[in-house]
């Protein structure tokens, strides 16, 4: 996972979280996968318009809550990259996201799974794309799919502020090279 080893975040908070990821990283063969019941990494999407304007955002099933897109790292995802665009596309139906292959934000959250063991979840996340005038297809896994505005969120999502922020700010200063839809 070189792109942990090589992402230099600019807040002290997800420094140390980045030094955890890769401590479990080495510490864990099966780090990516998930049954591996101490936690696992999963790859999500914080999925911007064409004007970084609007966030898409999934309410989770599961969680009961809006949420970005994402999930598990699956064995023909070849990096964390590849994992989080292809969630956003098998999550969102749409064709042609971008994405930028450095992260925007780490986090680590308690939860039960799709194995029904309470584990953690390892959370990459990274700015992705979508094309002008992109509509979003709700998939099965989602009870319902919607563009919100970055300053009209839905209750009970404050916790998207910093990894929001992030991706706008990837969004505003990275060069429209930077973001492909291809992965490493």
């Amino acid at each position: 996972m070189s792109v942990l080893a090589e992402w230099r975040p600019l807040e002290h908070g997800q420094e140390a979280l980045r030094q955890a990821f890769l401590g479990f990283l080495a510490a864990r063969e099966d780090a990516c996968a998930r049954s591996c019941a101490a936690g696992h990494l999963t790859a999500s999407a914080m999925v911007l318009d064409a004007d970084g304007e609007n966030v898409l955002l999934t309410l989770h099933p599961r969680v009961g809550r809006w949420l970005q897109l994402g999930g598990h790292c699956e064995p023909g995802d070849d990096s964390l990259v590849a994992a989080a665009l292809r969630e956003a596309h098998e999550e969102s139906g749409i064709d042609g996201l971008r994405i930028d292959p450095e992260p925007v934000h780490l986090d680590v959250h308690p939860i039960t799974c799709s194995l029904g063991v309470p584990t953690r979840h390892f959370d990459v996340r990274f700015a992705i794309k979508a094309p002008r005038g992109a509509k979003a297809v709700r998939s099965d896994e989602s009870d319902d799919l919607r563009w919100w505005p970055l300053d009209g969120l839905p209750p009970d999502s404050a916790d998207l502020a910093g990894p929001l922020a992030g991706a706008r700010a990837r969004v505003a200063v990275a060069e429209e090279g930077v973001f492909t839809t291809d992965h490493p």
